[in-house]
């Protein structure tokens, strides 16, 4: 298992369709809300991909906002879920905003997915919300200098 910062179109491209499969084919997210501006090598975001037994398998973003950054479009494919690869994203994610030097990190965390946030750090900041039919909560997480 390994988890690498995209830095090549193909990569990404490999990305975007983990996020399909699971986000508009699984999750029946619309193709036009799952694809955004923020989804070019040049957008000022990191997209990361989680390799296991060298296939990528899963995806996740960040992007700088403020004094903070936010996690995105974190997923896994279905059959590579609890195996421990969707909090090695988070550590990848967080550890590319920390180079950045933010004071904190935040996502819009699906609500069946709040208890694994929530034993990563993240605490639940809003009330339950609808983002693209699904039912999510805002979380976040403090930043220390030097570490998590």
């Amino acid at each position: 298992m390994s988890v690498e910062q995209i830095q090549d179109q193909a990569s990404l491209e490999q990305a975007f369709a983990i996020r399909i499969a699971v986000f508009v084919e699984e999750q029946g997210v619309p193709l036009e809300d799952e694809l955004d501006s923020f989804d070019r090598l040049e957008s000022g975001c990191a997209h990361v991909l989680v390799y296991y037994n060298g296939k990528p398998v899963g995806t996740g973003r960040v992007r700088k906002i403020d004094a903070g950054a936010k996690l995105e479009r974190i997923c896994l494919l279905e059959e590579y879920r609890k195996h421990g690869l969707g909090k090695e994203i988070i550590g990848k994610l967080e550890a590319i905003a920390q180079s950045w030097e933010v004071q904190h990190v935040m996502l819009h965390g699906q609500t069946h997915a709040e208890a694994f946030y929530q034993k990563l750090g993240y605490t639940t900041v809003s009330d339950v919300f609808d983002e693209d039919g699904i039912d999510h909560v805002k979380m976040k997480k403090e930043l220390k200098k030097g570490g998590f």
